[in-house]
């Protein structure tokens, strides 16, 4: 199953080592399968508040996507970034080619109908 690297970061100043770091991100991984989904584009904010900028990373796996991010050569790179641009970063894992949110929807449906079933009063 796939997964994705997400990271939410804030404007940053134009550095030195924030551009090394973009220079040499990509090839820290593709060797895990991962290539840029996003990166550098204009984002429009449908609700809430999103300042700063998106970067989506897919890859074949949760595995290759954290073996990546662990990597020794990805983690000397990292603070490249690290040291100016602030920013969160979450891995998680995509669905499957088949998920269904209806399937989703019924069995929460039945969870609430269940627990509306049972008497709360001590």
């Amino acid at each position: 199953m796939s997964a994705y690297v997400i990271g939410h970061l804030k404007e940053a100043a134009p550095h030195p080592e924030i551009a090394e770091y973009i220079a040499r991100v990509t090839s820290t991984f593709e060797p895990y399968g991962g290539r840029f989904l996003v990166h550098a584009a204009q984002h429009e904010v449908k609700e809430g508040s999103w300042p700063g900028h998106v970067v989506v990373i897919g890859f074949p796996s949760v595995a290759q996507a954290r073996a990546w991010w662990d990597s020794d050569v990805y983690q000397e790179l990292a603070p490249l970034r690290s040291r100016h641009i602030e920013g969160d970063i979450i891995l998680v894992p995509g669905v499957s080619e088949d998920y269904d949110a209806t399937a989703t929807a019924k069995a929460m449906q039945e969870a609430l109908q269940a627990d509306a079933g049972h008497d709360r009063t001590p």
